[in-house]
């Protein structure tokens, strides 16, 4: 996506594709997804779209009728985008799945302010842990607390959060999810990783032997672009645990990284990833020559921020990923850093590849999301839906002080075999 790129509603696929530079592609319908390997571009995304509440059923309620502003919001970026493979970050897991197919129904199936519907006839979700209580006193503070609905409660959770599913993910695609042969990880105990970052001393020995790495789950998901096992891409998808909210530990700068570094180990590199176990049992990493495209707020940016030991980059510099010669950008991101100021004016990285408006004192706006393909896949186009002050959509983003859909973006990456 050029930088400079403006937005136009009504913002429907083909009119989208028409005004990217360089791109010569054709809108995807679900018919389309059980054709022969496509040679057109896959558009894949994430967005953490900030649907998570304060108490468990309050989503479903907000999303039992069609008229909840925030929901709208996010399914209008979601239509004004239009793409074929989809993980939203931030969406709170019920074990029926009744808040996604509510969503669906109410929500993107319905045009919204003049977009066009948009349907996904497959997805997946499942059990995350995020207020998922580990029945021991993870932050050393008050003995282990297991009463849902409150920040104590959190700290002590396997991953933060009131009550369990909180903070979710959700994947929506328009090509079949080989269900079957999904993988997730959300199980997987930090402790089992060699030469992990765990802080020295502090968990408890009870702690370290009980704590999980993911902070929700790790999912590998092979999507079906076509006939035949070539035209399979896995999608890798997470959300890890911001790098803050901890002490001089660094506890969660320090998950982070592993959290991350899981990925680059499951899509082979120095140490491989034959020391992991996915929730079945099911030893080892991604097969060799795999295409695969990792996805999810992952809460690293490559310059600036807090990340531990330059966390992001254990993906971004990875032999086995194929980046595009342009990040995913927008001219959004360059207004907001410029007019917002603060620790924006001293970052080091370019404000066109921010995909999070954060707090302007700190860390200000960051590269946090991000969509990364494999070799093996050739990125055709990309972009970050931040429309600038000028353009009609901007309602969808706000400038900062009020946040009317999510203070993050969605990100979105073409890709072809190739």
């Amino acid at each position: 996506m050029n930088h400079s790129r403006p937005h136009h509603p009504p913002f429907s696929r083909r009119a989208a594709l028409a005004g990217l530079a360089g791109a010569a592609l054709t809108g995807t319908t679900a018919a389309g997804a059980s054709a022969s390997t496509p040679r057109r571009a896959v558009r894949f995304a994430t967005f953490n779209a900030s649907l998570n509440r304060g108490t468990r059923g309050a989503l479903v309620t907000d999303l039992s009728t069609p008229d909840n502003q925030q929901a709208r919001n996010v399914a209008e970026t979601i239509q004004r985008v239009d793409p074929d493979v989809l993980l939203i970050n931030e969406f709170d897991y019920d074990e029926d799945g009744t808040a996604v197919r509510l969503f669906l129904r109410n929500y993107l199936a319905v045009g919204q302010s003049g977009a066009k519907p948009v349907r996904y006839p497959y997805r997946f979700t499942a059990p995350v842990n995020t207020g998922v209580a580990s029945g021991v006193d993870l932050d050393g503070r008050n003995g282990a607390v297991t009463t849902p609905g409150s920040d104590a409660y959190g700290q002590d959770a396997f991953g933060y959060g009131w009550f369990p599913g909180q903070y979710g993910m959700v994947v929506l695609s328009k090509y079949p999810i080989d269900v079957r042969a999904a993988r997730t990880f959300q199980k997987f105990l930090w402790k089992d990783m060699p030469g992990n970052v765990m802080p020295d001393g502090y968990y408890s020995a009870e702690a370290e032997a009980v704590l999980r790495l993911s902070s929700k789950s790790h999912w590998d998901l092979p999507v079906r672009l076509g006939r035949g096992s070539s035209s399979v891409v896995h999608f890798l998808v997470s959300h890890p645990t911001p790098p803050t909210f901890d002490g001089a530990e660094d506890r969660n700068g320090r998950r982070n990284h592993d959290e991350i570094r899981l990925w680059a180990d499951y899509i082979g590199g120095r140490r491989g990833g034959s020391y992991l176990y996915d929730d079945r049992g099911v030893r080892g990493g991604l097969r060799g020559g795999a295409r695969f495209v990792i996805a999810g707020d992952l809460n690293a940016d490559p310059y600036d921020g807090d990340s531990y030991d330059h966390a992001i980059r254990q993906l971004l510099d990875h032999a086995g990923v194929r980046l595009p010669s342009t990040p995913p950008s927008s001219a959004g991101g360059v207004e907001a850093a410029r007019l917002q100021g603060g620790a924006n004016a001293s970052h080091v990285g370019d404000a066109a590849f921010d995909t999070a408006d954060f707090g302007d004192v700190a860390p200000g706006n960051l590269r946090v999301d991000h969509v990364i393909p494999s070799r093996g896949l050739v990125s055709v186009a990309n972009g970050v839906f931040w429309p600038t002050s000028d353009d009609p959509l901007y309602r969808l983003v706000g400038g900062g002080t009020v946040v009317p859909t999510s203070d993050h973006r969605l990100v979105w990456q073409d890709v072809r075999p190739g």
